[in-house]
């Protein structure tokens, strides 16, 4: 019998969890839950991220994370939903967006853990190229769980509930890398998330260069921070 009803049971319990979504009763009140805990987590580390520039660049900070999450979900989940019915999946859309989001609970949620780390390398280091990797390898470190968490889902709605083919699982895989695409080119377009504090406060930095190049960059300045900050392309 289903007696606890929270969100958070897909960190140990998950195969209990996963029934849960797969319940109709249940499936519709779960979208929200996890919606909310979603957007509060990421807000939070969002907060914590812009702080390093001032406090209106944490506030817009707190408030781009959850627009990036929930804008590459808007963009990509549609085609994993049309393709998943197209190949005899009969999981109901609220069904599909729970397991999807689930995994972002759980990347939210590990990303927001990690939120003491960053303050701690915010207050005791001054290298702006360093906290932009720290970042970038928290996103990608919280995203490996977050996938792992999803594949369990959707093998359990395969092996235990019969309502996802075998197939759907492959094509799952392939979405996942053009979703991590789709989530850096806009996080590219959305920056600054961090900002320098040798820069003043921008909404929106200028369109030029990639993600992956910045990324590159980035690096490169770590091993030479007597560089002029200001010429370093910015990652978030």
């Amino acid at each position: 019998m289903i007696t606890n009803l929270s969100v958070f049971k897909v960190f140990q319990h998950s195969d209990e969890y996963f029934e849960m979504l797969s319940n109709k009763e249940y499936s519709r009140k779960f979208v929200l839950r996890q919606v909310l805990f979603i957007f509060l987590f990421t807000f939070l580390y969002g907060i914590v991220m812009g702080s390093y520039n001032s406090f209106l660049q944490s506030l817009v900070t707190g408030i781009k994370v959850p627009c990036l999450i929930f804008l590459s979900l808007l963009i990509c989940f549609p085609a994993l939903f049309v393709i998943q019915y197209m190949i005899g999946s009969t999981m109901t859309l609220s069904q599909m967006a729970n397991v999807i989001l689930s995994g972002f609970l759980v990347f939210s949620t590990i990303t927001l853990s990690f939120a003491p780390i960053v303050i701690f390398f915010m207050i005791t280091s001054d290298n702006y190229a360093f906290l932009k990797l720290l970042h970038v390898s928290i996103f990608t470190f919280s995203g490996i769980f977050a996938v792992k968490t999803i594949i369990g889902g959707l093998s359990f709605s395969c092996e235990k509930k019969n309502i996802y083919p075998k197939l759907g699982m492959k094509i799952f895989k392939i979405w996942i890398v053009i979703f991590a695409f789709v989530a850096s080119q806009l996080a590219w377009n959305l920056r600054p998330f961090v900002g320098s504090r040798e820069m003043p406060f921008e909404l929106f930095r200028v369109r030029e260069s990639n993600f992956y190049v910045a990324v590159i960059h980035s690096v490169t300045h770590l091993f030479t921070p007597d560089n002029d900050t200001k010429t370093t392309h910015e990652v978030k």
